[in-house]
């Protein structure tokens, strides 16, 4: 082997992983969701350690086949209705091959102007995309970044909302008081860990309430104890409402919710990490109402939006506050550019310092797919799952046990909660489908989410029939 892949072997070996990754969507159907090997297999089948030297392309390449694939869960399957939808596309992974073979590290404006102002230009276009408050453009005081996930979204919003709840102190002494965030019960598990990061630990989240019938935050519950914490003498810092939460996709009320933080000056974050995709049609915007009271937003293109892991879209009203808290500048970065305060440096706006050139991605998507494109494949999700629903409602042993606006449908035998996960233990146990649970009202509850670009009606039809039929088979024995 050479010591050194030059451009002419890169070409070469770059066309045989294309058309690996090809032929492995085009045969996911055919393979078990997830793997059947127990833990250690995979590891216990790879050498004690690399070569003395360098082996062919080939080489690699057939060991993924023989050891890799066989001990995945696949993600793009189009019986994955596990979770929520983790989906990439052609184009994301094209622009992610562009990205990798740029090598660009854009922590500054200087070390990467195009990476910086194309990130910012996706940023607006994906807020025009959704219809985003104005507050949310770059041409005001407010503008959107990159994170790798919602949970960094959360923390960022989090550490932002503590500089401003204590007055720019947090900075420099950090906490040094009690400091409240405020979240659902069904608010996402990487709430806590932002509270637990930033210093605030798992007693400064406070878990509001829900109504039973829609499993949305109750604003009344929430302005109760954000009343009853500053009685005590605590500062209430950031509340998250949740645009689709994780068990069952509920929408928070944001416009009331959003009154009672204007009215106490608190930090209003909203994690529409999965539904916030939805809004790209126009029937579907409802979910954002209130969203003008929000002092920053995410959602996950990673998600729903045909854009491969990892790439979250975190908007703030006010970049300002954002780059105060995060500021840090030694001396090394010190640059011309940066001292004219004409460009962003992103670097301030997450908790790395470098990135990556994630905005390439998300340009070949929207190029790709058009406006009319993604369009049509949250539609084509929305209506899926309906259609699973109204299998489920056909019969009279099931139950849907929340309502289902997007792509995810709840729903559960009317049987215990042993019963139910055992059929979920059945129908994942054929390698057709993979479903996952979750508890509604304390319940077991099945959760079948739609979201593979490769998912059609008979895969759909398909999880239904697997699942009436181990039902029949359970209710008999």
């Amino acid at each position: 082997m050479a010591e050194h892949m030059d451009p002419e072997e890169f070409r070469r070996a770059g066309h045989a992983v294309v058309d690996w990754i090809a032929d492995y969507w085009s045969t996911l159907g055919q393979r078990p969701v997830v793997s059947s090997d127990p833990p250690g297999a995979v590891a216990a089948a790879l050498p004690a350690g690399p070569t003395a030297h360098g082996e062919p392309v080939e080489a690699v390449l057939a060991d993924l086949d023989a050891l890799v694939v066989p001990g995945l869960t696949h993600w793009q399957h189009p019986g994955f209705f596990g979770y929520f939808p983790a989906n990439t596309s052609g184009p994301s992974v094209l622009g992610d091959l562009v990205s990798s073979g740029l090598g660009v590290q854009g922590m500054l404006w200087a070390t990467g102007p195009a990476c910086t102002e194309l990130e910012t230009v996706m940023m607006d276009w994906l807020a025009g995309l959704l219809d985003l408050p104005e507050r949310f453009r770059s041409r005001t005081r407010g503008g959107g970044v990159i994170q790798d996930s919602a949970s960094s979204a959360t923390l960022v919003a989090t550490l932002t909302a503590l500089h401003r709840a204590s007055g720019g102190r947090w900075r420099d002494v950090g906490v040094d008081r009690r400091y409240r965030a405020y979240t659902s019960t069904h608010g996402h598990s990487s709430i806590e860990k932002a509270a637990r990061i930033a210093g605030l630990g798992a007693d400064g989240v406070r878990l509001v309430e829900v109504d039973p019938r829609t499993q949305a935050m109750r604003p009344e519950a929430l302005r109760a104890a954000i009343e009853a914490d500053r009685a005590a003498g605590d500062v209430p810092a950031i509340v998250v409402a949740t645009i689709g939460t994780t068990s069952t996709t509920a929408v928070d009320p944001l416009p009331e919710i959003g009154a009672v933080c204007a009215e106490h000056g608190v930090w209003l974050h909203v994690d529409a990490a999965y539904a916030g995709a939805a809004a790209v049609c126009p029937e579907l915007r409802w979910s954002h109402a209130g969203l003008g009271y929000a002092d920053s937003y995410c959602f996950d293109p990673h998600k729903w939006l045909l854009t491969g892991f990892d790439c979250d879209a975190f908007w703030v009203a006010d970049r300002g506050e954002l780059i105060e808290a995060l500021t840090v500048m030694p001396e090394f970065l010190r640059n011309a550019a940066t001292e004219s305060g004409a460009v962003i440096d992103y670097r301030d706006w997450q908790v790395p310092l470098g990135r990556r050139f994630r905005a390439l991605k998300l340009w070949f998507v929207l190029r790709w797919y058009g406006v009319e494109g993604l369009r049509a494949h949250v539609r084509r999700g929305v209506a899926l799952a309906a259609r699973f629903a109204d299998r489920v409602r056909a019969d009279e042993r099931f139950e849907v046990v929340a309502p289902h606006p997007f792509s995810l449908v709840c729903f559960r035998l009317r049987a215990g909660d042993e019963v139910n996960a055992e059929l979920l233990g059945r129908v994942n146990g054929t390698g057709r489908v993979h479903l996952t649970h979750t508890r509604v009202d304390g319940r077991h509850t099945l959760r079948l989410a739609v979201g593979s670009p490769y998912s059609t009606e008979a895969h759909v039809d398909e999880a239904w029939e697997l699942l009436r039929t181990a039902a029949d088979a359970l209710l008999a024995g």
